[in-house]
């Protein structure tokens, strides 16, 4: 439950979208790395929040209690220190586990692909951070996936706002991943969230509702920084400088039309602790499809300064930025779209078929085929003996290989072979 095969027509589909991203990533001067599957079961516990619970964890094999990776993130600060790595660009795409209830319609699995592109090392402040923004708004635009707009908030903005709303620094975690699911639920229902369950005063939870529902753009941040409480408030009044140099650099990039300064956005794992971000599709067209993918968040991300400390003996900091792309859901979007338009997807790259239009020419097809494959062309032939040649075509037809090469006996006397456009049905000898 929760897996799934991919047969060849969703795997060209994957392997395309996958290159776009890529493309992207390694325009932007990224390095890919690698790390295995498993984890030490101590490196993934306590980094995720709520989530925690979504862990793969595996019986003792040998001594030691192993986990599925949950993320790329972890893993990459784990690297970082394991190897004392201080400076880093780095995206790396791989697969990833979480024991959730699948939801298959909306992209959700057990096991699925992360796309991840992180900037570690120590930089002048927003520069990196603003990158990262600036890829999520390159790829989602690349793949013409719809509107879409990317919320951006800062976790010292939160925590500021949790400070002077009266909450206790030891609830601001647990007020945070309730602030989280106001995008899925009401305020009403949050709020009561945070009362009945996490023990917050219904004065504070009155209080965080005034700001959490607040969203818009530099006018936003310039009044929250005359905020009375607010500006008072040491991590908040640094959260608010930063985020406002960011929407400078972001105006410079020309993309803070797609962006939205929105203090609801908290993302619910534990180890960010500055900007935070989050890119949702915003409606999907309805042409064609009587049911629309309910897609929302397709991309996410932030800084996360505090996370290769924890693994570093040392305790010595590396200040990392990063976003992932979530490429499952996009994937099930692109997926309903080519299913809507009833355009074939090619599964092979193959660009010419060696065919025969007579008999016992088997050995003249074995002979040009290898000439290709050894010149790089990618060629295929029907593993027959003395296969028809209107058969020969119909399969170029049907899984869209553009040429035919032909050699009869005509063309062996000629030493020539006969090229035929499938499409066309134009021929050149050659």
């Amino acid at each position: 439950q929760g897996t799934r095969d991919h047969p060849p027509a969703q795997a060209a589909l994957r392997e395309r979208l996958l290159s776009a991203v890529v493309s992207c990533f390694k325009r932007h001067g990224a390095a890919a790395i690698d790390t295995p599957v498993l984890e030490l079961r101590e490196t993934l516990m306590g980094k995720y929040g709520e989530d925690t619970k979504l862990i793969y964890e595996l019986q003792d094999q040998g001594g030691e209690l192993l986990a599925l990776r949950y993320d790329l993130t972890v893993p990459f600060a784990r690297y970082l220190a394991m190897n004392k790595v201080t400076n880093m660009k780095r995206y790396h795409v791989a697969k990833v586990y979480r024991r959730d209830n699948p939801a298959t319609t909306r992209g959700r699995y057990r096991e699925f692909y992360q796309c991840d592109f992180d900037i570690a090392g120590q930089f002048d402040p927003m520069i990196p951070d603003a990158e990262c923004l600036k890829i999520v708004h390159e790829i989602l635009s690349d793949l013409q996936l719809g509107d879409f707009v990317i919320k951006v908030n800062d976790r010292r903005i939160l925590n500021g706002v949790f400070a002077v709303c009266g909450v206790p620094e030891s609830k601001f975690v647990p007020a945070c991943s309730t602030v989280d699911k106001l995008d899925k639920m009401p305020w009403e229902e949050v709020r009561s969230e945070m009362v009945g369950e996490k023990g917050l005063s219904p004065e504070a939870a009155d209080r965080i509702g005034d700001y959490v529902q607040l969203h818009g753009g530099l006018d936003l941040i310039e009044r929250l920084l005359q905020d009375p409480k607010l500006s008072q408030n040491k991590l908040a009044k640094e959260g608010l400088g930063d985020m406002k140099l960011l929407f400078e650099y972001l105006t410079l990039f020309g993309i803070t039309g797609k962006i939205s300064f929105d203090l609801s956005l908290a993302r619910g794992l534990d180890y960010y602790t500055g900007v935070i971000f989050e890119a949702v599709l915003l409606q999907q067209e309805k042409e064609h499809v009587e049911e629309p993918v309910s897609v929302g968040s397709v991309a996410g991300g932030g800084r996360y300064d505090g996370l290769v400390g924890m693994f570093d003996p040392k305790g010595r900091k590396v200040p990392c930025v990063g976003v992932s792309i979530g490429i499952e859901r996009i994937f099930s979007i692109l997926e309903q779209r080519l299913e809507a338009s009833g355009e074939k997807l090619r599964t092979t790259e193959t660009q010419v078929l060696v065919a025969t239009p007579q008999k016992h020419l088997l050995a003249a097809r074995l002979k040009l085929i290898s000439e290709l494959w050894d010149a790089g062309i990618k060629a295929e032939m029907l593993y027959k003996k003395d296969p028809k040649l209107l058969k020969q075509l119909r399969y170029c037809e049907d899984t869209g290989i553009p040429l035919a090469a032909i050699v009869g006996e005509q063309e062996l006397a000629d030493g020539v072979v006969k090229l035929r456009d499938v499409a066309t049905r134009e021929e050149v000898r050659m």
